[in-house]
This record gives C-alpha cells, structure tokens and sequence, in this order.
C-alpha cells in the first residue's frame, strides 16, 4: 500500500527520529493527515493531497523539517 511505501520513505529520511503510525478509517478512504508535535503539517482532507510525487515528499519532509525545529 501506498502508506507503507511513505511510511519507509520518511522512516529512511528521519531515521530514529519518528514514531509513524496508521489507522484505517471505514467510512472514508483516502483520508491522510500528517501530524508533527501536535501540528497539522500535511492533510489530502484540507487539500494537500496525497504524496505520491517527489515534489510533494519534498514538500512534506520541508513542513517535517520546520515543525521538528519549533520542538
């Protein structure tokens, strides 16, 4: 599935540094939400989309980046 690939993906970007968790949601699909420290950095509900290219990875792992340094 395409939450394990991201999954590996940002676990390789931040290795050690995150605790990525999922849960399947019966009554939607499609439903992504990326949360760094009690923020909302990413969510396909609000328009983000799904990260399926690199320049939405990139922009995800920037908004990771960003929020990691308010901690």
């Amino acid at each position: 599935p395409k939450y394990l690939q991201l999954k590996e993906k940002l676990e390789h970007e931040f290795p050690g540094c995150m605790d990525i968790c999922g849960e399947g949601t019966p009554q939607v699909t499609g439903f992504f939400e990326v949360t760094v420290a009690g923020k909302l950095v990413h969510s396909k509900k609000r328009g983000d989309g799904y990260v399926d290219t690199e320049s939405k990875f990139r922009k995800l792992v920037t908004a990771i980046k960003a929020a990691l340094a308010l901690c």
